[in-house]
């Protein structure tokens, strides 16, 4: 018999999804308040700008705003891409590997001067958008890791649920989506602050974070592979 990694359990933990919530509030701050106004996760409000420029033939400010918008869904379809052909993978999660890719690429983005921002931008984009596909759940739930509106309508609709039925699963559902909202906005924050004082390399806090949802992954998988073993051995004995 063989083991199967429990992947719910060590990539969609609520105590990961922190990590990963603060990190995506982290850059969406970071890339508005000091790479230009340009949202990294929000890409509705990229549109709507896009769109506006080109309605006012302002094609220079319009490439602005759709060059993120690129980067983004090219993002999504890298992190398709490393899922289907690392889903297989035995030593490491194939999502860990998205964890080290964005790790990476933000890490360079700390040394891009104020002049390429439009670079930045793309670059950030890419990298939450790699997120948002890789990390769907939170102990069963759905949420978006790297914006607000799902998570929000979501929260509310729980909450409606357990109004009109008393269902405590539905308020515990209200209270994770709330959680996750809270952080997201903790991690925005934070982007403005580290920001305003370290500039260009304040993005290397949203690396740590990850980091950390990193090791959180790997000292999980090590564990279910030592319990799992455990079972079989004592499986193995009775037989």
């Amino acid at each position: 018999m063989k083991w199967k990694r429990l992947n719910a359990q060590m990539s969609e933990s609520l105590v990961n999804a922190i990590f990963l919530l603060m990190s995506g509030g982290f850059q969406d701050a970071y890339t508005y308040f000091f790479r230009g106004k340009v949202f990294a996760n929000a890409q509705t409000g990229n549109i709507v700008l896009m769109s506006s420029y080109l309605f006012q033939l302002d094609l220079k400010h319009a490439l602005y705003y759709c060059i993120p918008l690129v980067s983004f869904a090219v993002g999504v379809f890298v992190a398709e891409l490393i899922h289907y052909h690392c889903k297989e993978m035995k030593k490491v999660h194939w999502r860990q590997l998205i964890l080290v890719a964005e790790i990476v690429f933000l890490f360079m983005v700390g040394f891009i001067p104020d002049s390429l921002h439009t670079i930045a931008n793309a670059v950030v984009s890419f990298v939450c958008a790699m997120q948002v596909q890789s990390f769907k759940k939170v102990n069963g739930r759905s949420y978006a890791s790297t914006m607000c509106i799902g998570n929000m309508r979501s929260m509310m609709e729980t909450l409606c649920v357990y109004v009109n039925t008393k269902d405590k699963k539905a308020l515990k559902s209200f209270l994770h989506y709330f959680i996750v909202i809270f952080v997201f906005g903790m991690g925005a924050g934070l982007g403005y602050v580290f920001s305003k004082l370290f500039g260009a390399k304040a993005i290397w806090f949203s690396c740590v974070l990850l980091m950390i949802s990193f090791c959180i992954m790997t000292i999980k998988e090590k564990n279910e592979v030592k319990e799992e073993e455990k079972k079989l051995e004592l499986l193995g004995n009775k037989k």
